[in-house]
């Protein structure tokens, strides 16, 4: 459902030095640029519940305790046409109110406004799931998002 919803609303990413990461309410994904004509064996990813750890070519480009846990046996990474490294992590707190605030515990921080984009986007995913006969991808939001939005569930 998440893809679905992001093909037709775009992604809010969090810009880094070595390339850039997003979130859904699933899955936090991360594209890490690497030099033209890397190959899979000189890539080391290492995907845990808390940790990640990337060398390519012997060199670290990331390692840290992940900002949120993740499901360790469901994360995979990719090598596209020989210069990005696309990893995607599977949230175990599937809820919109889980926005993660970084990717990595004080590293990679989303800015203030990113942030914000990216509570936003969540917010809207959850109205998508609570509602699928109607399409959420192109609505704005104001208001209360932060911590997933409004809670509808006693209105029922």
């Amino acid at each position: 459902m998440s893809f679905h919803f992001e093909e037709r609303s775009g992604i809010v990413p969090c810009q880094t030095p070595w390339g850039e990461w997003y979130q859904t309410m699933e899955e936090v994904f991360i594209e890490v640029n690497v030099p033209p004509g890397t190959s899979a064996k000189e890539v080391n990813c290492v995907l845990g519940s808390k940790k990640i750890e990337l060398f390519v070519k012997g060199r670290e480009i990331l390692k840290g305790k992940l900002f949120g846990m993740t499901v360790a046996d469901e994360g995979t990474w990719t090598l596209e046409d020989k210069k990005l490294i696309r990893i995607v992590l599977m949230k175990t707190n599937r809820e919109a109110g889980n926005c993660w605030q970084s990717l990595l515990e004080g590293e990679y921080c989303a800015n203030p406004w990113v942030q914000d984009q990216m509570q936003r986007k969540l917010t809207l995913e959850r109205f998508q799931r609570e509602n699928p006969g109607f399409d959420f991808s192109g609505a704005e939001i104001s208001g209360n998002f932060a911590g997933g939005g409004p809670d509808f569930s006693n209105l029922k």
